[in-house]
């Protein structure tokens, strides 16, 4: 059973979502926070397997608590899945640097939501492709944006360059396989490899690197 903590300071958007979850046989709320500092709190009383982040809330904001909740060694195992507005909200990679391991729009789908929460607890990220991908890409590259301090992609294998650029346009260790015309297997391999010569935590943090180090071109198929 994956225990969910909901933070977002809409009370109808708790509601609706906590609705979802009760509904999924797997998972269930074991919390709710209508704060970031409320989110932070929870997580340690609550035993939270994981947290559906809202990026704003007042108190502390969304990017705060996920950064308050990876630097927690007590906190190890909680994961964070952000949710942002998409249009408005332009602090999503600072999200992602700050620990969360994926992160959605909110006019996603019900199942999405339950796939994305059940994908983040197994210890995977969930990066949405498309136009999510070229957000990340705009902020990355913008002047201001503070250097990843995770390694960059000149000591990768060309294979695992290919890998990586897969990573960051949001495929998963299936679609890489097909791309590549490599067993998922060997997919997975490559990224595990990639990650640790990285010194990445996970998926989210390949990303920055690829668009960090011009690896993956904002706006390229």
């Amino acid at each position: 059973m994956i225990r969910v903590l909901l933070a977002d300071d809409q009370t109808l958007v708790r509601a609706s979502f906590a609705m979802l979850v009760a509904s999924a046989g797997d998972m269930e709320v074991v919390a709710e926070a209508g704060t970031g500092r409320e989110a932070v709190e929870l997580a340690r009383s609550a035993r939270a397997d994981l947290v559906v982040m809202d990026l704003r809330m007042p108190d502390l904001d969304g990017i705060e608590a996920t950064r308050l909740i990876a630097a927690d060694e007590d906190l190890a195992g909680v994961k964070v899945l952000v949710l942002t507005t998409y249009d408005t909200d332009e602090h999503i990679v600072d999200a992602l640097r700050a620990g969360a391991s994926g992160f959605l729009v909110k006019d996603i789908r019900p199942a999405e939501l339950l796939d994305a929460i059940r994908t983040v607890a197994a210890g995977e990220s969930l990066l949405s492709p498309g136009p999510t991908a070229r957000l990340i890409a705009r902020f990355l590259r913008a002047p201001d944006m503070v250097t990843s301090t995770v390694g960059g992609p000149d000591g990768l294998s060309e294979r695992e360059r290919q890998v990586l650029a897969l990573v960051a346009r949001g495929l998963n260790n299936t679609e890489i396989a097909e791309a590549l015309g490599l067993s998922p297997l060997t997919a997975k391999t490559h990224v595990s490899r990639i990650m640790g010569k990285l010194r990445a935590r996970d998926r989210a943090q390949l990303v920055i690197v690829a668009y960090e180090s011009g690896l993956v071109i904002p706006g390229a198929a």
